[in-house]
């Protein structure tokens, strides 16, 4: 589902269903961190979960802004975005390069603990999905070159940045990307027990 996710994502052309089949490749993540049964990779997952909904809360949003202004989600009508819309770029930038996996952003902490996790259970299985990280990377910035980049299109040159009700709107999610990237360790031992009284217990059987 990783690779298989990751590959629908890189074959839209509708901004919405990018970030629909990119969520099937991030919740891959999650399934292969809490398939490790251990107490790394079950952190990972779940941190992994929550990590997703606060990026995906972002990435839908600024579709959503960005259908509200031009009426059309398709990739390739736009074009230039980053000049006409500088502010709302930055803000959709962060939240592009989180669901990247970008180190200093929190989408990178929860991987690699699903990944290290599962690593020590499923070795090849793992070095595999690895390889949905650079597919990833592809389609985000393909994603963005075609958006953002380049020469403004038709629809994007009327088109007007963030308002201060929307940056109310990203800000909070915005603070947690950026928080639980920087100092995940709050969120990590909140998890941390409770996850390794439960890998202790699927694992004894029950016992």
């Amino acid at each position: 589902s990783i690779i298989y996710g990751a590959f629908c994502a890189m074959a839209q052309t509708d901004f919405k269903k990018l970030i629909a089949y990119s969520s099937v490749s991030h919740m891959g993540i999650v399934v292969l961190g809490i398939a490790a049964l251990n107490t790394q990779g079950m952190v990972g997952g779940v941190l992994q979960m929550f990590n997703h909904g606060i990026i995906t809360a972002v990435l839908f949003l600024a579709v959503g802004v960005l259908y509200d202004r031009a009426h059309t989600r398709g990739l390739n009508d736009f074009g230039g975005v980053a000049n006409q819309m500088p502010k709302y770029t930055g803000i959709a930038m962060i939240g592009m390069f989180a669901a990247l996996g970008l180190p200093g952003l929190n989408g990178f902490v929860s991987e690699l603990f699903s990944f290290l996790g599962a690593f020590e259970s499923y070795r090849w299985i793992t070095m595999i999905a690895v390889t949905g990280i650079i597919i990833t990377a592809a389609y985000i910035l393909w994603t963005i070159q075609r958006v953002f980049l380049g020469e403004k299109s038709e629809k994007v040159k009327n088109l007007a940045d963030l308002t201060p009700r929307e940056y109310l709107a990203f800000l909070p999610l915005i603070i947690l990307i950026i928080l639980l990237g920087i100092y995940p360790a709050p969120a990590i031992e909140l998890m941390n027990s409770s996850l390794s009284h439960l890998v202790e217990f699927v694992v004894n059987g029950g016992q």
